[in-house]
């Protein structure tokens, strides 16, 4: 036994989430079943088999609920509705009941940090001061005749709205049709939990909860540093002072006796914030997903640019939260969601070394220790997408930034739409690419928002009958995950700390190691095995390249990737 901390440690319990990976689906864009050109739940049903093959344990549903769709569903008129556009709640259960009849489970993405303007609650909390639901939200008078603080939103602008019915400014850390909740109302967390406790009677297995880390505001709503549009970051009252509190009530009111899986989005969290959150006695949640390597390629505050990341930061991040949380709390592990970019195009090379940099991509990541999440297409290797003008884009962050910092003069609109093609969310949102066929099989409607031009070649249809694919590398990966508990289990170390492209690590369990190395260029690089490695007791679990053979001096070649094993035990 050993002390880290406040923190005692015995032993990493075994846990089915541990052992689980995870799929995000963002229905817009999976698959369309009624050629309306959005995405619904009758085509996430039909592509069930699609991940039984892939073998995921965990579908994580983007929001389905009713919703204006200001921000693509994360703003949320009502919470035990379905959205039009995606079906209706009958269809919604067939899905949940297909997916278990797989061993399947689905997890709800929760938002609730805010709501809609068009939510019942803002409409009656904005018509007057003395309203019973005016505390349902984060009121505050003008200052000095401007706004309460300088906070920024997420999507630019100011974080405040102002309301004249009522002579005051409402908070929305996000779009102004995204009021924030005041999670100070113990009304509100009880409704909140009510809410929760419904979709678990109904057979849901659990929440990826969207900005967690944002619903304790300080009730002072101190200013906060300016960025490069003149505001505060959206992240400024991230892990506030009754976060943890509001956390543990919700585990002891809903969680407590389900056997859930639970992720907090937890922007602007530290590592010390994210021991609290996930830690090993689930007071609060399982796992918390951190950005800290999804800024490694930002401009200081500005992630809009098209600079590319330096190895040894990345290293340095990922080895922060392997090792931080080693024995302490659980990671999770992504390289994509809805809202980044595509990391073949990021951190890869989506051309000449398309392929091989995907599988080495999948291999540094599903290789650590932590939950992995794959969002949809990243299995295939889908990469951004080259749009022509800001008019093709879909997504309000990217539309907003474009506007403000265009006229503002911080850049120009062909910087700018540079940045958009490297860092917008719209990479991510493009339909999913099942096919050759027209609209890549996604809809035989008109899309909407554009195709990757490249879904000719990029596919699963060819995917899946190709054996080397992309597809079934990550379908190996996933069924080495299931085979040696040391992949879930064992710790990590980190090799090489300040070379600048190779990324190799140690997992360690009891006696049995592996080792993981990952070459993230395009250069052929040398690595020597580690003087407690000998030949004769070292084989390869998986790799990038067909023929490889383990040396004591090992050659990779652009972008290749090896795990070697030593014989021995499972």
């Amino acid at each position: 036994m050993w002390i880290v901390e406040e923190y005692v440690v015995e032993s990493v319990e075994k846990k089915w989430w541990k052992e689980s990976v995870v799929y995000q689906i963002y229905p817009r864009s999976f698959k369309d079943s009624n050629g309306d050109g959005i995405g619904d739940l009758n085509g996430i049903t039909e592509k069930l088999d699609y991940l039984k093959e892939l073998g995921v344990d965990v579908i994580w549903l983007s929001p389905v609920y009713q919703s204006p769709g200001d921000d693509n569903g994360y703003d949320i008129s009502d919470y035990r509705a379905i959205l039009e556009e995606f079906g209706t709640m009958e269809e919604f259960d067939r899905m949940l009941q297909a997916a278990h009849e797989r061993g399947i489970r689905l997890v709800m993405d929760l938002v609730v940090n805010h709501t809609s303007d068009e939510h019942p609650w803002f409409v009656e909390s904005r018509k007057s001061k003395d309203n019973p639901y005016r505390d349902y939200y984060i009121w505050r008078p003008a200052r000095m005749g401007k706004e309460p603080n300088n906070w920024g939103s997420c999507f630019s602008g100011s974080a405040w709205e102002y309301n004249e019915a009522t002579d005051m400014y409402y908070l929305h850390l996000f779009s102004k049709k995204q009021p924030d909740l005041n999670w100070d109302n113990p009304r509100v967390r009880n409704e909140v939990y009510d809410m929760m406790n419904w979709w678990l009677d109904k057979g849901v297995d659990g929440f990826r909860m969207d900005v967690i880390s944002l619903i304790s505001k300080k009730p002072e709503l101190p200013d906060g540093k300016p960025g490069i549009n003149g505001y505060a970051s959206f992240n400024e009252p991230a892990n506030g002072p009754h976060v943890h509190e509001y956390l543990q009530e919700m585990r002891r009111r809903v969680l407590e006796g389900r056997d859930t899986i639970t992720v907090g989005e937890c922007s602007g969290v530290t590592l010390e914030e994210a021991k609290k959150y996930a830690r090993s006695d689930e007071k609060e949640l399982n796992m918390v997903f951190q950005f800290e390597h999804m800024d490694v390629d930002a401009d200081g505050t500005n992630k809009w640019s098209d600079k590319k990341m330096d190895l040894r930061d990345l290293k340095h991040i990922m080895t922060k939260w392997q090792k931080g949380l080693e024995g302490i709390a659980w990671n999770s592990l992504f390289w994509e969601n809805h809202d980044q970019p595509r990391s073949v195009s990021r951190f890869g090379n989506d051309a000449e070394y398309w392929e091989e940099s995907a599988k080495m991509l999948a291999t540094c990541l599903h290789m650590m220790q932590g939950t992995p999440y794959i969002y949809q297409g990243e299995e295939l290797g889908m990469t951004n997408v080259p749009f022509g003008d800001i008019s093709d884009f879909r997504d309000l962050d990217s539309i907003n930034a474009y506007r403000e910092l265009t006229g503002q003069g911080v850049f120009t609109p062909e910087e700018m739409l540079r940045y958009l093609r490297y860092k917008s969310r719209d990479n991510a949102r493009t339909p999913f690419q099942w096919s050759d066929e027209k609209h890549a099989g996604f809809s035989s409607g008109d899309p909407w928002i554009m195709v990757n031009p490249n879904y000719k070649t990029i596919n699963a249809r060819e995917q899946m009958t190709r054996e080397n694919s992309i597809f079934h590398y990550y379908q190996k990966l996933i069924r080495i995950r299931k085979q040696y508990d040391i992949v879930v289990y064992g710790t990590y170390d980190l090799l090489l700390p300040e070379d600048p492209e190779l990324y190799a690590y140690t997992r360690t369990l009891g006696e049995e190691q592996l080792l993981i190395v990952c070459n993230f260029y395009g250069n052929t690089r040398m690595f020597t095995l580690p003087d407690n490695w000998e030949l004769g007791k070292t084989e390869l679990m998986i790799g990038n390249y067909k023929d490889f053979k383990p040396e004591k001096e090992l050659v990779l070649r652009p972008y290749e990737a090896v795990v070697l094993r030593k014989n021995g035990g499972k």
